[in-house]
């Protein structure tokens, strides 16, 4: 497979788009340049459609409102790409400006898009009267992450009115949900669905980024050459995704706690916060995924919970791996860790002690069927040597508490431990009721064609050795092809479901290949089980159901994170990273680990120092420069062991790592410096910022 900018088109056109340069406003005109011929500007008014990607309210071109600054106003095609930059930058829109809502400096203005109320009661438990309850709160906040793939968002689209009247289109673009952006051409062009032909280019690493934003591409690039009759290519260049496509999107998560002296919690309150950004795509997932992880898997209850999803003048955020979950997480996980913290307790075994009790229910409803925590946590503590490294590490806080140690050349360490689940799947499938599936064809040359929404390379190895040994077919004689069947493809919800689909596939076509002539095709479908969200007791627009098999099998993960604090440059040094997964039948070790590998080093860029935030709702253009991915040299060693791999199912263990290291390391820190950081990236100016009030307060 092949990236999108990799695709030549003779005698086709080039597409550069003219986006909005306000965050809100209402659009009047655009005034262009007279343009030779070759040359065309394509606006919302020529849409013969839909001016929407199919099931979220994003415009293809803004007619109207302008939602963000970035916004596609228009598309400019032609033949020359020197002169296609040339007439862009002539281009000038013409609009009246409104005044804009962002999160960080008018949160109480900013609009709802989803709200979600929970209240989880329970039997009092004995409380100790004379002795007044402890409080512990934090506001846990976690910033945006850029998606950072190998190509930038783009699409070609070749139209030809020879197959039907209303045309035939092919869109060659890198998506994970190929009858998303099916169905949004489509639309968009009024065309028959059968007449628009996806081919999935190759994704690479692409942490969900790559799941709705392609349709809007796809879909520009398609409006263009219906109307041109010619090829068009349109890929955005790198910092034109970098600063308008989506991203990891802003939490803000407050929780207060009150204790017993036994440490037993009385009562818990979580406000979820979330910034969406413009329009809202997958609204109901999101909000649901960040207040589910909020609620960790310990007993806080009676608990009261109020989520929000916000939407203001930026980009239209996320998904992201974790779909909101790993936000979630984050704040839960630092939280019972401040808890452990002001009873002078071991995290860990404060996690063991209080882990919610065997064959519960989620706060949604769906059954916990295992969950494997006290194994975890210990056979991870006992390959990082957790216990013996805390002990000794809080021993050394305890003798500089509240003091500085840069002067004295210390090298203060801090270790910290967190536990996350994961489902394998989405908790909303689309309307069609059928979230994803595969079909596998026996072809009369003896060939195997596997037929998928999406596949990784990793997968597409691990696929063809289980058809490969049910039947007995060589792997070069077994294709796969991706983009033509299933719906919403996410490689940290589905993707392990595929596996099982494909081996009763395979099964049954060898059942039946000796006994009926070929073709032999056999088709798969995961059939969601709808269920009322949180158990009725919170509210979802339109009375959407959720999927309770999204979370009947879970993932579990532990991760233990040591760091250094290095006294010159403030700099926190990560000495190992150990990860403990229950992650059920392990389909293939060697790519588990190389999966889990790579989430975990994106989850501690994302912890550590990947520093992104929005200006006036556009993303600083120094960022683009500036924004830092870990170096080789500073990815540390990470320790993966696989707990419990004797279950019948594969369960989900992408995402556990963007929802589990955080947290862990954070908490490494702030052991080391004793001081309880509740925010990420965390990195040397933070670490700075502590120390240099220290020593402030010392000279006093």
């Amino acid at each position: 497979m092949v990236f999108v900018d990799d695709i030549m088109i003779p005698d086709g056109l080039y597409a550069l788009t003219i986006r909005a340069p306000m965050a809100k406003g209402r659009l009047n005109s655009i005034a262009c340049p007279p343009l030779p011929a070759g040359y065309t500007l394509i606006q919302g008014k020529d849409i013969p459609g839909t001016n929407q990607v199919d099931q979220f309210p994003v415009p293809i071109f803004a007619v109207e409102a302008i939602s963000y600054r970035g916004e596609p106003v228009a598309l400019l095609v032609g033949p020359d790409m020197g002169k296609l930059q040339e007439y862009t930058a002539q281009c000038k829109v013409i609009a009246d400006e409104d005044t804009p809502v962002f999160f960080q400096t008018l949160p109480d203005v900013a609009g709802v898009l989803a709200e979600r109320t929970l209240s989880i009661p329970q039997d009092a438990i004995d409380s100790e009267e004379d002795i007044p309850p402890t409080t512990v709160q934090g506001t846990y906040q976690t910033g945006i992450q850029e998606h950072w793939y190998a190509d930038p968002q783009g699409a070609v689209a070749i139209y030809t009115g020879e197959r039907s009247p209303a045309g035939h289109i092919a869109i060659h673009t890198a998506t994970q949900w190929p009858l998303h952006v099916k169905r949004s051409v489509s639309q968009v062009l009024k065309i028959p669905l059968d007449e628009v032909v996806v081919e999935a280019t190759a994704l690479g690493v692409h942490l969900d980024g790559k799941l709705w934003y392609p349709s809007l591409i796809a879909c520009q690039a398609a409006l263009g050459a219906y109307i041109t009759h010619k090829p068009v290519k349109l890929v955005l260049t790198r910092e034109e995704d970098f600063r308008y496509s989506p991203k990891r999107h802003f939490t803000m998560i407050e929780i207060r706690s009150t204790l017993e002296k036994s440490g037993e919690i009385r009562e818990t309150a979580i406000t979820v916060k979330t910034d969406l950004g413009a329009q809202g795509v997958f609204t109901d997932e999101i909000l649901d995924q960040t207040c589910l992880g909020s609620l960790g898997a310990y007993r806080i209850a009676p608990c009261n919970l109020k989520g929000t999803a916000l939407t203001t003048n930026i980009p239209p955020q996320g998904p992201f791996a974790g779909f909101g979950l790993s936000q979630g997480f984050f704040a839960i996980e630092r939280h019972v860790s401040r808890i452990a913290d002001t009873l002078h307790q071991d995290p860990a075994t404060w996690r063991k002690q209080h882990v919610f009790p065997k064959h519960a229910s989620l706060a949604i409803g769906a059954p916990v069927k295992t969950a494997p925590v006290e194994q975890l946590i210990d056979t991870t503590a006992a390959k990082s040597d957790y216990y013996r490294k805390w002990a000794a590490y809080e021993l050394l806080r305890s003798h500089r508490h509240g003091s500085s140690w840069a002067a004295k050349d210390e090298n203060p360490r801090g270790i910290g431990i967190a536990l996350a689940y994961q489902g394998n799947g989405f908790l909303y499938p689309p309307d069609d009721g059928v979230s994803y599936g595969l079909e596998v064809c026996l072809e009369t040359d003896g060939s195997l064609e596997i037929r998928s929404a999406s596949c990784t390379t990793e997968y597409a190895q691990l696929w063809r050795k289980i058809a490969g040994e049910i039947l007995s077919i060589d792997a070069d004689l077994i294709r796969i092809q991706v983009g033509q069947l299933s719906d919403a493809g996410s490689v940290s919800n589905t993707l392990a479901e595929l596996s099982p689909l494909l081996e009763k596939a395979c099964r049954t076509i060898q059942q039946q290949r000796f006994q009926v002539p070929l073709p032999i095709t056999e088709r798969e479908y995961y059939a969601p089980s709808l269920k009322v969200p949180w158990e009725g007791t919170a509210s979802v627009p339109g009375n959407r159901l959720y999927d309770e098999h999204a979370l009947a099998r879970l993932g579990w993960g532990a991760a233990v994170v040591e760091v250094a604090i290095d006294p010159i440059a403030y700099t926190p040094i990560i000495r190992g990273i150990w990860l403990g997964i229950a992650g059920g039948w392990i389909l293939s070790e060697k790519q588990a680990r190389r999966t889990l590998s790579y989430s975990a080093i994106q989850a501690l860029g994302w912890a550590t120092q990947e520093r992104l935030f929005y200006t006036e709702g556009e993303i600083p253009e120094r960022l683009f420069y500036s924004y830092g991915i870990l170096d080789p040299e500073d990815i540390p060693i990470i320790q993966i062991d696989f707990i419990g791999q004797d279950t019948e199912y594969p369960q989900g263990i992408e995402a556990l790592p963007f929802s589990s290291i955080p947290a862990a390391y954070v908490q490494a820190v702030s052991q080391a410096m004793d001081h309880p950081f509740e925010t990420i990236p965390l990195g040397a100016q933070e670490i700075w910022e502590v120390e240099n009030l220290r020593k402030k307060e010392e000279a006093l």
